[in-house]
């Protein structure tokens, strides 16, 4: 080993100076700017104190471990001792995480820097400390080697002012070492050192946009948006890099705003953020919800596991603030985070949360609480690899940050995959065991199949059908597909958002059980429900339930002509009737009108459908053969005549309808299915408007296809 003050060191103090300030100017990603014909680089800001000591904690737990024979730097196992001031503070905390996780990306070239400058060789320092000298060392080359600007009343601790001046005074050799490390790799920096898959990453983290969701348990969508223009802020359609104070609204979620990254530090001082009206927040938490919303009735409770942050909790309850739903968040530990999270709720405006302190695999699927809960929320613990800036949302959606030793390196290693892949399945198919559920909404910010698509697939297969339990299925997103892109990327029925300069990357699929053909909601159900919840103030339901009973009477009854002596004939009785028929018939004339311009040529099958259906004149001895005789009161000039005696078979037909539900919540777009919907009308004999028909035609229907209006019609639900 050289000795660093000896004549072979083959660095003068001169040249060295030279490197120094070489290697400083390709370090990193260092903002510069141009005014005018001067170039000028943009200070970066210092850390304090308690800081260092916080990043220094956190890169001992998550640093590279090496075996014994390839150790390099012995950094102990006592961490420091950790300032009693800002230890909560939820700013400082983020910026301890970063600079951790930077000094962790670079911990191979950081530590061959220290070990060629001789700074161990050359001084003695604990061990303990050694975390600290490499989290400080990361900063020290940031700002170029220049020494940091401290406030007059800001707090030093000891250990930190030695370990500055330690640097401070190696701050040639280190520059040196640092040059010599970027030439042996052939690299213009050490960030040019790092994997490309960690390059990229970066690339997207600085440029991707902020998104918050409108909080509206306490502001309006119209207040934020005047609130905003107020501020200087203009609503665009779509962000661009432009350096102004601009807004976008989401595409596929109505309540999320989007803004350009740089706006930050702005935005975190208008009172709309101090006030929990708009909350920053990963877009895939807020498909998330929105997809759940789409699935739900009015009265619908909602099971969320694995929600990470609290804030996808309170983002539900809003959406489903106007509803008599209730929102189960599980895994909340009692005490201090109970605490905490409750007081969060509160200050969010958030009634309709209900916290579960068990974790979810060891809540019974028969549980009295659930009992109500129709849709389950699984947003599991999952890899995050297709998040750009993973310390921001693992922070955010309190992740495990175990995970940040393997993301720094751009993946992780496929046994650890597996093994998350296992904990997701186990969550899965638990979720498929809640007898009362009937959708399950999955989503990971992860890219990887082995936590997707082979997670969903797997739990699928494995499931069985019981005698009083429907499957589950895989349903076609209930998002808006807002690019050729996105319907491509959902072909196989997935949601997918790949990591891009404008999100992170997003999987979620729903999960919906099979009809139960025997199952049936009746208007008497609905009206006893929504009474039960006292949604039907002022209304009175028992005439009502007494008007659905004629109907389903009279549609029961065969259509009869009139006698003498019916009440039908008597008064304002019979000319309503009257009324009605001729209404009928004038319906009729038009779609037999239409029907003949449209199609000249009928089929057979085509006429046994038709709306020519007439009594026979005398009973037939076969029912396949109809003797037709002209009708009084229909008329003639609409109706092609068929030839006498002519055979027509009647074939029996089965007709399954798709549910169609109209939306109940006035709230939010109406979010429509990328498959094609139509409304099925059938049309019956009406009293006095058409003969008996024999036995075996007697109840025969007729079905009309329409095209569905797109802003009538919402998702279909299965259940109901």
């Amino acid at each position: 080993m050289l000795d660093p003050t000896s004549e072979r060191d083959p660095f003068d103090q001169e040249n060295m100076e030279e490197i120094s300030h070489l290697a400083s100017l390709e370090m990193s990603g260092d903002v510069v700017a141009k005014t005018n014909s001067t170039t000028v680089v943009l200070e970066k800001p210092s850390y304090p104190d308690f800081v260092y000591v916080k990043a220094a904690n956190i890169f001992q737990g998550i640093r590279t471990q090496r075996s014994p024979d390839k150790v390099i730097i012995n950094y102990g196992s006592e961490p420091l001792r950790p300032s009693s001031t800002h230890t909560e503070d939820e700013s400082f905390q983020r910026l301890s995480y970063e600079l951790a996780f930077s000094t962790l990306k670079y911990q191979d070239i950081l530590e061959s820097i220290l070990i060629d400058s001789y700074i161990f060789s050359s001084t003695t320092i604990a061990n303990q400390l050694n975390s600290l000298v490499i989290v400080m060392l990361y900063d020290f080359q940031d700002r170029k080697f220049q020494p940091r600007v401290l406030s007059e009343n800001e707090e030093t601790i000891p250990e930190v002012q030695e370990v500055e001046n330690l640097l401070y005074s190696f701050k040639t050799k280190l520059a040196a070492a640092l040059a010599r490390c970027r030439i042996k790799h052939d690299a213009l920096s050490i960030y040019h050192i790092l994997p490309e898959t960690v390059r990229k990453q970066e690339q997207r983290a600085s440029t991707l946009p902020l998104y918050a969701w409108i909080n509206t348990s306490k502001i309006s969508l119209e207040e934020v948006y005047s609130n905003l223009r107020r501020k200087g802020y203009t609503k665009v359609k779509s962000i661009t890099t432009v350096n102004e104070k601009v807004y976008a609204v989401d595409q596929h979620c109505y309540n999320v705003l989007i803004f350009p990254a740089h706006l930050k530090t702005d935005l975190l001082n208008v009172d709309l953020i101090k006030d929990y009206k708009l909350i920053f927040q990963d877009k895939s938490r807020s498909l998330a919800v929105h997809s759940v919303k789409a699935l739900m009735n009015i009265d619908d409770d909602v099971l969320m596991v694995n929600m990470g942050s609290w804030y996808t909790v309170a983002h539900m309850s809003t959406l489903t603030s106007g509803h008599t739903s209730k929102i189960f968040a599980c895994g909340i530990q009692p005490g201090e985070k109970d605490f905490d999270a409750r007081k969060l709720f509160a200050r969010m405006g958030c009634q309709n949360i209900e916290i579960l302190h068990e974790t979810f695999l060891s809540i019974e699927s028969k549980d009295h609480r659930l009992q109500n809960v129709k849709v389950i929320l699984l947003l599991p613990r999952c890899s995050s690899l297709g998040v750009s800036n993973p310390v921001e949302f693992i922070l955010n959606e309190r992740e495990d940050t175990s995970l940040l030793q393997d993301l720094s390196q751009g993946g992780l290693p496929k046994d650890k995959l597996e093994i998350l892949a296992q904990q997701q399945f186990e969550q899965l198919t638990h979720a498929m065991k809640f007898t009362k559920a009937q959708a399950i909404v999955y989503c990971t910010c992860s890219v990887s199949k082995e936590e997707n698509e082979e997670v969903v697939q797997k739990a699928l297969e494995y499931q069985s059908s019981g005698a009083k339990m429907q499957p589950y299925r895989l349903s076609p997103p209930v998002l808006p597909l807002c690019s050729l892109k996105e319907i491509e990327l959902s072909m196989d029925r997935f949601f997918r958002l790949e990591p891009s300069d404008m999100n992170n990357g997003c999987f979620l699929s729903i999960l919906t059980r099979e009809r139960d053909p025997s199952e049936t909601v009746s208007v008497k159900d609905v009206l006893a429900r929504a009474a039960a919840k006292g949604l039907l103030e002022g209304v009175e339901v028992g005439k009502a339930l007494k008007r659905d009973k004629k109907r389903k009477k009279s549609k029961a009854l065969p259509p009869r002509a009139p006698h003498p002596g019916d009440p039908l004939r008597d008064g304002n009785d019979t000319s309503n009737v009257q009324t009605k028929i001729s209404e009928f018939l004038h319906r009729e004339s038009k779609i037999s009108t239409s029907t003949k311009m449209s199609a000249p040529a009928k089929t057979v099958s085509q006429v046994g459908t038709s709306s020519q259906v007439r009594k026979p004149s005398k009973p037939l001895s076969t029912p396949l053969v109809r003797n037709f005789s002209r009708p009084v009161e229909r008329p003639t000039n609409f109706v092609k005549a068929r030839p006498e005696g002519k055979v027509i078979p009647l074939k029996p037909i089965e007709i399954v309808l798709p549910p169609v539900i109209f939306p109940l919540s006035p709230q939010g777009p109406r979010v429509q299915m990328p498959a094609t919907h139509f409304y099925y009308r059938f049309i019956g004999s009406k009293v006095g408007a058409l003969r008996h028909l024999t036995s075996s035609t007697l109840r025969r229907k007729e079905k009309v296809k329409e095209n569905t209006p797109s802003s009538s019609v919402r998702h279909p639900r299965p259940w109901l």
